[in-house]
Formats: C-alpha cells, sequence, structure tokens
C-alpha cells in the first residue's frame, strides 16, 4: 500500500475577481508580513515591536492590528507560511528517496536549505515558543501537521519495504526525528555550520536510529 498522495491536477476553476476593498486588504497584509519578516530576523521576537513593523510598512499601528490581533499572531503567520511552503520540496524529496534513510534526510535538509538565509527568524522561532499561550501553541501544533504526517509517511514506506521492524512506533520515532532536526538549528547558528554540514550532521542521527529499529 503506498502512503505517498498523489498530486492531482485539479479541474480548471475560474478564479473570482477579487474587489477593491479585499485586494488592498491583502497588499496590507502581505506587506506587514514582509516588513514583519525583516524585522524579526534583524532584531529577533523580543526586539521587533508592532510600532516599529508599522513604521518599516508605510502605515499606521491600527494599519497593522487590523489584519492581526497581535505581535504573536503575526509571527505565527509568517512561520506557518514558511513550513507551508515547505511541504512541496519535502514531499518531493520523499517521493524521490529510494531508501528511509535518503528520504528523511533529503526532507529535512529541503527544510535547512529553505531556512539557510533566515537563521535569526528561527532563533527566534524556538525562544518565542517557550511562552505561547496554551491556544496558540494547539494552533501551531496543528499548523506543522502536514509537514509530521510526511516524516511518519516516509518511515511508514520503510515497514513497508521491510527497512524497518513492524514494531516500531512510528509517531515516537517522527518525534525523536523531529527534535533532532530542529536541534540542527543551534550549530547551524552559533557555528556557522554550512548546509550540507548541517544535513549530514543530521543523516548521521538518522543512521543511529534506523541501526536500531531495523526489522
Amino acid at each position: 500500500m503506498n502512503h505517498i498522495p498523489m498530486r492531482m491536477n485539479a479541474p480548471a476553476v475560474r478564479p473570482q475577481k477579487m474587489t477593491r476593498r479585499a485586494l488592498a486588504k491583502q497588499q496590507t497584509r502581505e506587506k506587514v508580513l514582509q516588513s514583519a519578516r525583516d524585522l524579526f530576523i534583524e532584531r529577533g521576537y523580543e526586539g521587533a515591536t508592532i510600532r516599529d513593523i508599522a513604521r518599516a510598512a508605510g502605515m499606521s499601528t491600527g494599519a497593522v492590528f487590523a489584519s492581526f490581533t497581535d505581535k504573536t499572531e503575526l509571527f505565527d503567520a509568517i512561520l506557518n507560511d514558511d513550513f507551508a511552503a515547505l511541504q512541496d520540496p519535502m514531499q518531493d524529496a520523499l517521493v524521490n528517496g529510494k531508501t528511509t534513510r535518503e528520504a528523511l534526510v533529503g526532507m529535512f535538509g529541503a527544510a535547512y536549505r529553505a531556512h539557510a538565509d533566515q537563521l535569526p527568524l528561527i532563533q527566534a522561532a524556538l525562544a518565542a515558543s517557550w511562552t505561547r499561550t496554551p491556544e496558540a501553541e494547539r494552533l501551531r501544533r496543528e499548523s506543522l501537521r502536514p509537514i509530521r504526517a510526511l516524516v511518519i509517511q516516509a518511515l511508514e514506506r520503510g515497514v513497508e519495504h521491510g527497512e524497518l521492524a513492524a514494531r516500531v512506533d512510528l509517531r515516537l520515532v517522527a518525534d525523536m526525528l523531529w527534535d533532532l532536526y530542529l536541534a540542527g538549528y543551534r550549530p547551524a547558528a552559533f557555528d556557522g555550520l554550512s548546509v550540507e554540514n548541517q544535513t549530514e550532521r543530521l543523516a548521521q542521527r538518522i543512521d543511529v536510529i534506523l541501526a536500531a529499529l531495523k526489522a
């Protein structure tokens, strides 16, 4: 049984024309997101204020709050957009990986490459994760579910192909791999590790886990 979802070509649907008001609202939101992204990368989460973000976007703080209820929501929207953009390259790595190891290393390597030029944003995200409200954390985990599902699919395929033992708790292993992936940002940020070395470092840790799970 193949757990890798197929990309289906959806029937052509004529897009609805946006109203001038809706278009202006979308453009404002995108401008706020870009300005906020730049400041979060430059100053971190705590150092970037809504006032600074509004000034950088060339608008009032009221205009920012018209799109986002607070800085946390704005910050999470940026992170959610980033991880949503990872789904296609990570799925490509899953499809193209001939083994469980190739799939996992390819998937996480794609994520490292995507974030290579914005490590301060990832640092800010990890720091802010400790101060989220329970509801914000729930929403955050929900936004990551499609990415985590790809990791589980790679492991499921490993079981089906006889690479991994059927007794494996796949969700537990996926959690371990995700934690290792996140830990890989620290040496990149503080030791200047390249994406290639960052990925190889993670691959070595993946090897240890997979060796213990062989069928």
